[in-house]
């Protein structure tokens, strides 16, 4: 119950800084929804019930699911290298999200 208000409060503050005017604040709503997509791919491997998802460790009846958590891992890199194309977007254009007309 507590990993699903953590996840909502997540996605709910993402969400809120998606819907922002700044390309830095856009980031971090970024940030923000990937950490929630990230939790709940994790909590839907339901590891801490299981045993090792290694085969000759344990019996294959009782073993996690690895997919949850190779999908996690791999959707922690693609947030990571989108971030920083992400923030290199609003470092170079400085100033330009204002739309504002200076005429």
């Amino acid at each position: 119950m507590t990993l699903a208000l953590f996840i909502g409060v997540l996605v709910a503050g993402g969400v809120y800084l998606v819907l922002q005017r700044g390309m830095v604040r856009i980031t971090f709503g970024f940030v923000l929804l990937s950490h929630g997509a990230n939790l709940m791919l994790i909590s839907a491997g339901v590891a801490a019930r299981r045993d090792e998802p290694l085969v000759h460790l344990s019996d294959l009846a009782d073993a996690a699911d690895a997919l949850p958590q190779a999908f996690a891992l791999t959707a922690i890199v693609i947030a990571f290298s989108i971030t920083i194309y992400m923030l290199a977007l609003a470092g170079a254009g400085k100033g330009d999200d204002d739309t504002e007309d200076r005429t």
